[in-house]
């Protein structure tokens, strides 16, 4: 398919094919307890402890901590389902996945991932970024380097379908979910983009949708049920975009975003979307402008090839993302590459939007509640609980938004002013976030955001915690903690 929407609304199916839809949509919650947390950012990716149960306030290591599991370096987050925690890992540069007990985070197995070749990651990146997804039946991981594979919970290998590595030098991020007995991927590169439905117990493929018009992004999908019809979202390059769960067809659309995207969408219990897209050059006080082609050949196309190198820009915004650019990697920008390149950075809108049900066709001007251009965040995805949207850009900048509305209240600059690749999780009424250098704040799920408690684990964190069952599950760079009321 085209970077282009259809123009008119998605053709009626077969009643029959619509009940289908609707039963693997209740599968979707149905296979994951509340005391599961069966993805990234837990069930659905909304981030949020579905059992209700009481948290701790106080965590810190040797504080109200339960267990403490070593772990080989890796950037998945942990996901909890059944009596097992997974996770995927890298030792002496073999790709792991691992099963951890539940109760006492004891290893219980590991299973290598067999690859030809490593993929290029970026150079905070890992060769375990994409976190897997659990059922009661099996775990799904993926690597960018090697594919998917499918293991019971006593970790045989039922299937594996082998990809990668991709075109795109910061490697895979996107990670897979699980939907009734489908398994949805989307992968997001510099050549070669698609969304892809496979089939659980087989790891056949139901259906594949090209999405060439996107480059590299990271958005980990989310299954929508958009009055009735089961979709799955993705955020990406410039639009956000609902496909048809049955047929992987493009049902509705809403442009306008950032250039690229690298968190996550979440679905409210109002039933509404809200997504935040950020990518350097993105916010209106500091758009960057990018000459065209021809103004900068003239002046740096030293060879008079018509084509300009690395070596030939020397500065600028294209300079410094080349190998973005150059999405063949042969070494030169043409004029189609380059003129792309400069269209992303100049319609490319840094934002935090709202999309309300019945989206259904070109939905810009029709279905999006509200925008809001202060404050968003890069990599952490937002977290809705009880009417409030909670953010976290980078620098600790928390803000906390209306949701109905999108109005913000005053910030608050935390003091774990790090980056922050790890999303917010909430639980029992509190937000726990934690930036890169393993800083901890626990604040109030409430608009006067009281910090409750921080602490300082002292290494590096990119995962996301997992916070099911009363139990806090936070990955460091060297272990797994697990946190709980005693």
């Amino acid at each position: 398919m085209s970077n282009d929407v259809p123009k008119n609304d998605v053709s009626p199916r077969p009643k029959n094919l619509w009940v289908m839809a609707c039963l693997l949509s209740g599968l979707a919650l149905e296979s994951a307890g509340a005391s599961d947390w069966p993805q990234f950012r837990g069930r659905n990716g909304s981030a949020v402890d579905p059992s209700g149960e009481k948290l701790p306030q106080e965590i810190a290591p040797n504080q109200n901590q339960l267990w403490k599991s070593p772990l080989p370096p890796g950037h998945s987050s942990p996901i909890v389902v059944g009596n097992r925690v997974f996770v995927t890992g890298v030792r002496d540069k073999k790709l792991l996945t691992i099963g951890l007990d539940r109760q006492t985070g004891t290893l219980q197995w590991e299973s290598e991932a067999p690859y030809q070749q490593l993929e290029t990651i970026h150079r905070i990146g890992s060769h375990a970024q994409s976190s897997p997804c659990a059922d009661s039946e099996c775990v799904i991981s993926f690597f960018g380097s090697s594919g998917l594979y499918c293991h019971d919970h006593s970790g045989k290998r039922l299937w594996e379908r082998p990809m990668g590595p991709f075109v795109n030098d910061f490697g895979a991020a996107s990670s897979p979910i699980l939907v009734g007995e489908r398994i949805i991927l989307c992968q997001d590169h510099d050549l070669d983009s698609f969304l892809i439905c496979l089939d659980k117990k087989s790891g056949d493929v139901i259906w594949k949708t090209d999405r060439s018009g996107f480059l590299r992004n990271s958005c980990t999908p989310i299954l929508w049920d958009n009055e009735g019809h089961p979709q799955i979202v993705v955020a990406a390059t410039l639009r956000v975009v609902g496909y048809d769960l049955e047929t992987g067809k493009e049902a509705w659309t809403v442009r306008g975003i950032s250039r690229t995207v690298v968190s996550s969408p979440s679905v409210g219990s109002d039933g509404h979307l809200y997504l935040a897209g950020w990518a350097a050059g993105g916010d209106e006080a500091e758009k960057i402008r990018v000459e065209p082609f021809d103004d900068v050949a003239t002046l740096r196309d030293s060879n008079k090839d018509g084509l300009l190198e690395e070596e030939e820009l020397k500065e600028g915004p294209v300079y410094q993302r080349f190998t973005q650019a150059d999405r063949n990697k042969d070494g030169h920008l043409t004029r189609v590459e380059y003129e792309l390149f400069r269209s992303l950075f100049d319609q490319g809108r840094n934002l935090l939007l709202s999309i309300r049900q019945g989206a259904s066709g070109d939905s810009t001007e029709t279905h999006v509640r509200w925008r809001h251009l202060k404050l968003v965040p890069f990599c952490a995805s937002p977290v809705l609980v009880d009417g409030l949207l909670f953010t976290i850009k980078d620098g600790g900048i928390l803000q906390c938004l209306n949701a109905n509305t999108g109005k913000a209240t005053k910030p608050l600059r935390l003091e774990a002013s790090g980056s922050y690749y790890a999303s917010p999780v909430a639980g029992d009424g509190k937000i726990y976030l934690i930036d890169e250098q393993g800083r901890l704040t626990v604040i109030a799920a409430r608009q006067d955001l009281e910090v409750l408690h921080m602490a300082d684990f002292k290494e590096d964190v990119f995962a996301t915690p997992a916070v099911v069952d009363g139990r806090i599950y936070l990955r460091t760079a060297s272990a797994l903690f697990c946190f709980g009321l005693k």
